[in-house]
This record gives C-alpha cells, sequence and structure tokens, in this order.
C-alpha cells in the first residue's frame, strides 16, 4: 500500500504526550484545567461539584485546601467508584484572598493593589478514591510579581472582559501576561493548575502513563 504523503494541508498525526490507564473525573468547571489537562492527551470526564466556596477559618493555604477537597468529595460521593481530580485556585497578597471579581469596579481596585507587588498563586489539588478510601490534598505556590500599572492601562485591560472570570482579575495565560513583571514557580500553577505535580501524582497512581510513537490520539 502506498504510504500517504504528508503536505502543509497534512498534519501529521498527532501523538499524545500522556495515554490514560484508567479515565478520571475532573471535578472542575474551569475551562482552562481542562484545556491543560487535554492538551496532554488525556482521556477524562467533567463533573461539576457544584460546592459553594464558603467563608473558613485558618491560613489562605488551608482555606484553598479544604475547598478543593470539599469539591472532591463531593463528586467522589456521587461516583464511588471513580477517581476524582479536583483543583482551586487562590491569589493572595500578604493575608488577603483575591477570588474572582463580581463586577469591574471590583476588578479595577484588585489590579490595583496587585500592580507593583508581587503576589502568590495558591492551588491545592485533591485526588480521591472514595472506594478505595483514597483522599489526598497537595498545595503548589507561584510567586507573581506585576509591574507597575497605571490607571488607563488597568482601565484597558478590564474593558476587555478578561479579568472577570479569574481569580485576581487577571489570566496569565492571555492578555493579563503584559502586568507580569516575573514569575518564581509554576507557570501552569498561575494559569490554574500545576501540571508537572499533577501529572506526576496522576502517573503514581497509574492513571496515566507517558505515550509512545504508537498511541495516536
Amino acid at each position: 500500500m502506498t504510504q500517504p504523503e504528508f503536505t502543509a494541508a497534512t498534519p501529521r498525526p498527532r501523538v499524545p504526550l500522556f495515554v490514560t490507564l484508567e479515565p478520571f473525573i475532573l471535578a472542575s468547571a474551569s475551562p482552562r484545567r481542562r484545556d491543560l489537562l487535554a492538551a496532554l492527551g488525556l482521556v477524562f470526564e467533567v463533573v461539576v461539584s457544584g460546592v459553594t466556596e464558603t467563608q473558613l477559618a485558618g491560613s489562605p493555604a488551608d482555606k484553598v485546601s479544604r475547598w478543593a477537597q470539599a469539591k472532591a468529595e463531593a463528586v467522589a460521593r456521587r461516583h464511588p467508584e471513580r477517581w476524582v481530580l479536583a483543583a482551586d485556585t487562590i491569589v493572595v497578597l500578604g493575608e488577603t484572598i483575591f477570588g474572582k471579581p463580581r463586577h469591574p469596579d471590583e476588578a479595577r481596585a484588585t489590579l490595583h493593589q496587585l500592580g507593583g507587588r508581587t503576589h502568590q498563586v495558591i492551588s491545592a489539588v485533591c485526588l480521591a478514591h472514595r472506594g478505595r478510601g483514597h483522599l489526598r490534598v497537595k498545595t503548589v505556590r507561584t510567586e507573581v510579581r506585576f509591574k507597575q500599572l497605571a490607571a488607563a492601562e488597568i482601565d484597558a485591560y478590564v474593558a476587555t472582559g478578561e479579568p472577570l472570570d479569574k481569580a485576581g482579575s487577571y489570566g496569565i495565560q492571555g492578555q493579563g501576561a503584559v502586568l507580569v513583571e516575573s514569575i518564581h514557580g509554576s507557570y501552569t500553577n498561575v494559569v490554574g493548575l500545576p501540571l508537572a505535580e499533577t501529572v506526576g501524582w496522576l502517573a503514581h497512581q497509574g492513571l496515566i502513563a507517558p505515550g509512545s510513537p504508537g498511541s495516536n490520539g
């Protein structure tokens, strides 16, 4: 049989970086987490937990860990024989947690506070399997420094609409990248899911493995 010719109009078959040995559930409504995992070739189902992030006592790291755990447990109760991956990400300056802004004015106020300063992005990742009695939570921190932001620059960024569905009122993977002067730690953590840590964890549990030339997605 004649082998097909590959031209600029005929892309080569994509080889996934990882193969999924046991499909899992992503307990998150975040399109960014979904896209990060899907880009690796992983197979998973999205089930939104429906958990509301209530006010809790404790440090920011404690709070985000308990929120991620609550999301994983809520979905694991509905699917006790499935692996469930959940995550939560917060932006922290001092002890102040900046969630998703409720309106443009709140986004502007947040960006004014973050401008010219270094804040932390903390993600908690929870992996659960109710039937096997498995429940573990890990946290990952990244330091992000913003440049000095002029009011006009903040107004222009808020007007794009990008900050309105993101913790800390910015998206480093989008136009918000122009606000960032430096970053120390995991970039994907700032996007919403620390990939190196998460993928290592999934591989350790036997859910995924590195792909091979013959494992086309």
